[in-house]
């Protein structure tokens, strides 16, 4: 009777861990180098700086350290009368986040007004859409 009750723990256990594995890639795997809606924009919560304007926030799968990784691609516009800089944080509900500064670099300037500033964003150990996402875009201080 406890040879059974071991192989239906044992067979529970590997089944749970294959849906843990699986339930990161529940959607549909786009095909490499193919920008995509990241998120139904319900599944989006943007917060950003009233400084802000964010013009493009797409996915697309590209190699990255030697396998296709999921790229988030972000474009801010700064609609305020002064230079800025941005700080972009996405968070995936995996727990997964990325995020940075833009400009990355400030040897240049910062972000005039009316300009745009781009960065791609790679999510390591991801090669599929995300489920829900939380954007956050503030201003950095000077």
């Amino acid at each position: 009777m406890n040879q059974c009750r071991t192989k239906r723990l044992w067979l529970l256990l590997i089944f749970t861990a294959g849906m843990l594995a699986l339930a990161g890639c529940m959607t549909a795997t786009p095909k490499p180098g193919e920008v995509f809606s990241c998120a139904e924009d319900s599944n989006v919560n943007k917060t950003l700086a009233i400084e802000a304007a964010l013009e493009n926030f797409s996915c697309v799968i590209q190699r990255y350290e030697g396998a296709d990784t999921l790229h988030f691609n972000v474009a801010v516009k700064n609609i305020s009368n002064e230079d800025q800089r941005f700080k972009v944080n996405i968070f995936l509900e995996n727990g997964k986040a990325v995020g940075g500064l833009l400009p990355v670099k400030t040897k240049n300037g910062l972000i005039k007004p009316g300009d745009t500033a781009t960065f791609t964003y790679p999510v390591t150990g991801m090669n599929c859409a995300p489920g829900k996402i939380d954007l956050f875009i503030k201003t950095m201080q000077k």
